[in-house]
């Protein structure tokens, strides 16, 4: 494929019979284990860079420079698409437009922008509200202008405000304004994702699985048959490191040694291996000569 239209490489992978797993990283090495685990797709969420950047909730108070240096971190680390979590898009549609352009010169190739108000929460937290349909769709315009190659997925925060006929009478409208694919947050029963999956069946849509959020998790499989072509797990990897470092970190102090937990670190070669260190000693055996 060629490398320099990720976009199309993106909407490639959605668009195949199989639904696309997208697993979230938060920085290059946890997207490395992504790809070697057999992502095909890297996903960067926005909940993950707070928590990782500044050990905050998602109650958007990453900037849209802090996301981007983030995205483009992970871009640099793997072969493989990457698909990143753009906000509200940091403003109105002028913003919008200059979102785009960022992400899209990191290297990324899709981004979600979502129609909540500033300043915007996790989607399955409490107290969201949503801007006029008609905001959305003017920003949704703006991105599809803006664009070259990124693949626009738009997302609507609706159901936990205004409804689900609301959420899919957006998404529709959305995909109206050259959404790429559509994702309608937060449903709360397995027949509200079958309801999205029929009404919006048509086009490329998204489902979300939380763990602890209001969408019951469900397998891919069942999503492919709900009509679902992307499957998103956001944190799920960021919620295992933290449990990994907090039960390392209490046996360190705890005990004053690394010894009882070796069996749950990787090894120093293995580190190595990840990292690509036989590849960096290549390159200075080439370049360093007996600087190396």
């Amino acid at each position: 494929m060629d490398a320099s239209a990720p976009g199309r490489r993106f909407l490639e992978l959605v668009n195949r019979a199989e639904t696309l797993r997208a697993v979230g990283a938060f920085d290059g090495l946890s997207a490395k284990l992504v790809e070697e685990a057999g992502g095909e797709v890297v996903y960067v969420s926005g909940s993950a860079v707070s928590t990782s950047v500044h050990g905050k909730p998602d109650v958007g108070l990453t900037t849209m420079t802090e996301m981007v240096d983030r995205a483009r971190n992970v871009v640099e680390a793997v072969d493989v698409p990457v698909f990143c979590d753009a906000d509200t898009g940091y403003g109105n549609a002028l913003n919008v437009r200059r979102t785009v352009e960022r992400f899209e010169r990191a290297g990324v190739a899709a981004i979600h922008l979502e129609d909540q108000r500033f300043p915007k929460r996790c989607g399955h937290f409490e107290g969201k509200r949503v801007v006029p349909r008609e905001e959305m769709v003017r920003k949704l315009r703006a991105a599809v202008d803006a664009r070259d190659d990124l693949a626009i997925v738009a997302r609507t925060d609706a159901a936990a405000v205004t409804g689900l006929d609301d959420a899919i009478d957006r998404a529709r409208a959305y995909a109206d304004a050259g959404a790429d694919v559509l994702f309608v947050e937060a449903p709360e029963s397995r027949a509200d994702l079958e309801r999205v999956g029929d009404e919006l069946g048509d086009v490329p849509l998204l489902a979300n699985m939380v763990e602890g959020g209001r969408t019951p998790l469900v397998h891919a499989d069942e999503l492919s048959s709900m009509g679902f072509d992307v499957a998103l797990y956001p944190t799920t990897g960021q919620k295992a490191a933290a449990k990994a470092l907090r039960e390392v970190y209490g046996e360190i102090f705890e005990r004053g040694t690394q010894v009882g937990v070796l069996d749950r670190l990787v090894t120093w070669e293995e580190r190595n291996e990840i990292t690509g260190l036989a590849s960096i000693r290549e390159l200075e055996a080439r370049y360093a000569g007996d600087d190396a």
